[in-house]
């Protein structure tokens, strides 16, 4: 062999055996040589269509609520009253002797108190709805309109045990407000609140419906509140709660508050309650309200245990009933517990009230009660509710 073929041999030989390990590894154990992609420590999501379906979404809300302000803006109004209070004085200022001393100084005895609230034209006929709380014991109402111009105002009447009133004024040209579809609210919604706060000035604020059907609040008689987180005020009382069309849904009333203003519960009645009591009043000069004749307490797990019923019961146990009323004619007696009325659940006392103040004297009752173990049911005639109190 020459000495070139031994070079050669000698080259080649080592480069084959390196090129057929290569050739191995790359087979048997190619993770030894190709990096390896890590492996996530959860799947993905699975990514799917994010447009939204229009058939499904709710309608978005606009960019502006402008439209809405113009459209129920002209219908809110102020509403400024004043009312003589007796100041108060030392009593020994009422004996004669002591009266001598003072006579330089001569003070009244009377002094002019004065208030605001808000208030929603309701008719082109100039009826305006607010609360009662507003125009209480007023001496002297005078309503302020958006276009500026004033007008004295009468009470036509009131409802204090559901805090509103009816007043009117006599003006040309009054703008009224349109009120929604009834029961057209649902949580969610956005409303805004119009009213006059702290007498600023005619004030629009925004929020969201964040409860229907509040009670229990310890405010009025009968309650059945929009709880909103509109910001309402002091001064904002009687104003109007309107939905993104410029439509009436409620009439703010209260606010839940330790520092005096907003923290976002506020309470508005629903317009149609406030519609209701509004033709009553328009045209009867008060409020109607259905009656049954009856006290009742609600069934609690404690008493349950004490009467020895069944602790799934739920209703209304009948603790009195009112001489000759509708209860006791059709032959319902205190130890009854009523589970239904007009087929819906009483387990709520301020629900039943309000079942039952909704409807008309003469519409008629279904009730279901049990009594003795046994459940019956029998039929009452309402009656109408003649003065503030607790019986139903």
């Amino acid at each position: 062999m020459s000495t070139s073929s031994t070079i050669v041999h000698r080259i080649l030989l080592p480069s084959a055996i390196g090129v057929i390990a290569a050739l191995s590894i790359l087979l048997w154990a190619p993770e030894w040589v190709i990096p390896q992609t890590p492996q996530p420590i959860f799947d993905a999501p699975t990514v799917i269509n994010a447009e939204p379906q229009a058939d499904t979404m709710r309608a978005q809300g606009p960019v502006s609520y402008a439209d809405a302000v113009d459209i129920a803006a002209p219908a809110v109004v102020n509403i400024y009253t004043r009312k003589i209070v007796q100041r108060k004085t030392h009593p020994m200022l009422n004996d004669p002797y002591f009266k001598r001393f003072f006579r330089n100084s001569p003070e009244s005895s009377e002094r002019m108190q004065s208030s605001l609230g808000s208030g929603v034209i309701m008719a082109g006929n100039g009826y305006i709805l607010t609360n009662n709380h507003v125009i209480d014991g007023a001496d002297e109402i005078v309503v302020s309109l958006r276009d500026g111009r004033d007008a004295s105002a009468t009470v036509v009447g009131t409802d204090p045990e559901a805090d509103l009133a009816v007043l009117r004024i006599e003006l040309d040209n009054i703008p009224h407000i349109r009120v929604a579809s009834e029961r057209s609210l649902a949580v969610g919604d956005v409303v805004l609140a119009i009213g006059n706060p702290f007498g600023v000035g005619q004030t629009v604020t925004m929020g969201i419906v964040s409860a229907t059907g509040r009670n229990q609040l310890g405010l009025n008689t009968y309650e059945d509140y929009i709880q909103t987180d509109a910001a309402i005020n002091p001064g904002n009382s009687g104003g109007a709660l309107v939905n993104a069309y410029g439509e009436l849904v409620g009439l703010n009333t209260a606010i839940f508050s330790q520092s005096g203003g907003s923290e976002g519960i506020g309470f508005a009645i629903p317009s149609e309650v406030a519609t209701r009591s509004l033709m009553d009043i328009a045209t009867h000069g008060t409020t109607i309200r259905g009656w049954l004749g009856i006290e009742v307490q609600e069934a609690t797990p404690a008493l349950i245990d004490v009467l020895g019923l069944p602790k799934e019961l739920t209703g209304l146990i009948v603790t009195g009933i009112f001489p000759d009323g509708p209860a006791e004619q059709a032959g319902l007696a205190a130890g009854d517990i009523l589970v239904g009325i007009n087929g819906k659940n009483t387990s709520d006392a301020r629900n039943a009230m309000n079942i039952i103040a909704a409807l008309r004297p003469g519409d008629r009752i279904d009730i279901e009660y049990i009594r003795s173990g046994e459940t019956q049911s029998t039929r009452a005639i309402a009656g109408q509710r003649q003065q503030k109190g607790s019986k139903e």
